[in-house]
C-alpha cells in the first residue's frame, strides 16, 4: 500500500502499451475513495468497473456516488466476506476491476427480485444480450458470464439453473455476496443501487483468450449419511441418519456436539456426488435444536460424504501453475470462498496463501458461495483466468 492507500500494480499485463486488465484498491475508510480509484485505473474508457466492497462501507452511500464515475462506464459490484487484492487476502477494502473497451464488451443484465424467477423471460434477455455482444464485435470469440448474487437469498441454485439454460456455450461463474463472518445482510450494486435480494450478471465478449476454472483441495472419505429430514427452502438439516443433525455430524468426526464451529465446519466438509464429480455442500452454522444450517441446496434423500482437505497451500500453487502452462494469465478473478479464507487462517497459511494470490496475479473476493454453469457450489475458488490475445504477449 502507497501513502496515498492505492494499491498496486493496477494493471495487469499490455498490449501495444496499453493495459488488458487495470485494477486498485484502497482502504474503505479514506477521503473520497472512488476518486482515488479513479486516479489509480487511469482514464479508460472502460467496458466495465467491477467493485467488490468491503461491509465496512457504507454500501447505501458508496453506491448513491457511482453514477457518471469512471468515464460513464457501466459499474456492478457487491460486498464481501473479505476482498482480494494485488497484495492476496484483505479486508475493509474497496477492490476495483476495470476491462478497458478496447480489449473487451460487456451488457449487464438485473435480476431484482430473486423471489420471483422469471425464467422463460430471463432466457429472451440472455439470448438477445448474446447477440448484441456478437453483433459489436464480431471478430472476438472470447466469452464468459460473470455473476454476482445476493449471499442470503437462498435462490442462488435456481438463479444458476435459470441463467445457464439461456447462456447456451457460454461458461458461467460467480460469487454469492457477503457480510464478513456475520451473516446479517448482503447487497449486490448496480446503476446506483445498492440491491437486496438481487442478482446482477456481467456478459463479457473480448479479443483475449479466457478460461473459467474451479478448484478445491478436498478429497471424499469413506464416512457417509443420509440426510432424513430437512427443510430445503431455508436449507436445513434437521436429521442425519434418523439422529438429531448436528449430534450426528459431530459423532462421525468424533466431537462434542458443542465443539462444532465454523472452524470445524470448514476443515471436515461434506460432498454430495452429481455428474460423477463430487461437489461440496458447505454447512454455515448449528441452528435451533441442533439443526445445521447449509451455505447451499440440501433435501432429504441426499447423500453426504464426509470429505477431507489436502494441503491448501500445495494445491492451490499447483492449480495456479496449471493455469499458466500454457501462457500465464495477465489477471485472474475469483471468487474464493470464505471457508477457504477461515480454513487458511485456523492453520496459519494466510501468508502463503496471500503470497500465491499475489504472484499470480489473483484479484476478487471471498464469498459465501461459488457459482458454475448451472450449479450453486462451497468451498472452492471460481474464476477466469484472462490471457493476451492471440499473438499478443504481456508485458
Amino acid at each position: 500500500m502507497n501513502r496515498q492507500g492505492l494499491d498496486f500494480p493496477v494493471s495487469s499485463g499490455t498490449v501495444d502499451g496499453a493495459a488488458l486488465v487495470a485494477r486498485a484498491s484502497v482502504p474503505v475508510d479514506i477521503p473520497n475513495p472512488l476518486r482515488r480509484l479513479e486516479e489509480a485505473l487511469g482514464p479508460g474508457p472502460f467496458a466495465l468497473v467491477i467493485l467488490f466492497v468491503s461491509p465496512d462501507a457504507d454500501l447505501d452511500a458508496l453506491a448513491l456516488r457511482l453514477p457518471g464515475r469512471f468515464g460513464g462506464a457501466r459499474v456492478i459490484g457487491c460486498s464481501t466476506a473479505g476482498e482480494i487484492s494485488a497484495a492476496g487476502y484483505a479486508e475493509g477494502e474497496i477492490v476495483a476491476v476495470a476491462l478497458p473497451a478496447a480489449h473487451f464488451a460487456a451488457d449487464v443484465l438485473l435480476v431484482p427480485d430473486l423471489s420471483v424467477l422469471e425464467r422463460e423471460q430471463l432466457i429472451g434477455r440472455l439470448i438477445r444480450s448474446r447477440q448484441d455482444l456478437a453483433r459489436q464485435a464480431p471478430d472476438w470469440e472470447g466469452e464468459f458470464a460473470f455473476l454476482m448474487v445476493d449471499g442470503l437469498s437462498v435462490r442462488e441454485d435456481e438463479l444458476a439453473s435459470a441463467l445457464a439454460s439461456g447462456l447456451g456455450p457460454v461458461p458461467l461463474f460467480g460469487g454469492s455476496a457477503g457480510d464478513g463472518t456475520r451473516f446479517r445482510a448482503t447487497y449486490v450494486l448496480h446503476e446506483g443501487q445498492a440491491l437486496q435480494n438481487a442478482a446482477v450478471l456481467a456478459l463479457i465478449r473480448t479479443d483475449c483468450r479466457v478460461r473459467v476454472f474451479s478448484l478445491d483441495h478436498l478429497l471424499p472419505t469413506g464416512a457417509r449419511m443420509v440426510v432424513t429430514e430437512a427443510d430445503p427452502a431455508r436449507r436445513i438439516v434437521r436429521q442425519i441418519n434418523a439422529e438429531p443433525a448436528a449430534q450426528e455430524y459431530a459423532r462421525l468426526l468424533g466431537k462434542d456436539p458443542a465443539q462444532l464451529t465454523t472452524f470445524t465446519f470448514a476443515a471436515h466438509p461434506v460432498v454430495v456426488r452429481i455428474g460423477g464429480k463430487h461437489h461440496v455442500r458447505a454447512i454455515r452454522q448449528v441452528g435451533e435444536g441442533g439443526d445445521l444450517v447449509f451455505f447451499s441446496a440440501i433435501d432429504e434423500g441426499v447423500v453426504l460424504t464426509l470429505a477431507e482437505p489436502q494441503d491448501m497451500v500445495a494445491h492451490l500453487a499447483t492449480q495456479l501453475d496449471g493455469l499458466a502452462a500454457h501462457g500465464r494469465p495477465v489477471a485472474i478473478l475469483a471468487c474464493d470462498c470464505i471457508l477457504r479464507r477461515m480454513e487458511a487462517q485456523e492453520k496459519q497459511k494466510t501468508g502463503a496463501v496471500s503470497a500465491l494470490l499475489r504472484q499470480h496475479g489473483v484479484v476478487g473476493f471471498s464469498t459465501y458461495g461459488e457459482q458454475l454453469n448451472s450449479m450453486h457450489v462451497n468451498q472452492t475458488m471460481t474464476g477466469v483466468a484472462i490471457y493476451p490475445p492471440v499473438g499478443d504477449g504481456a508485458a
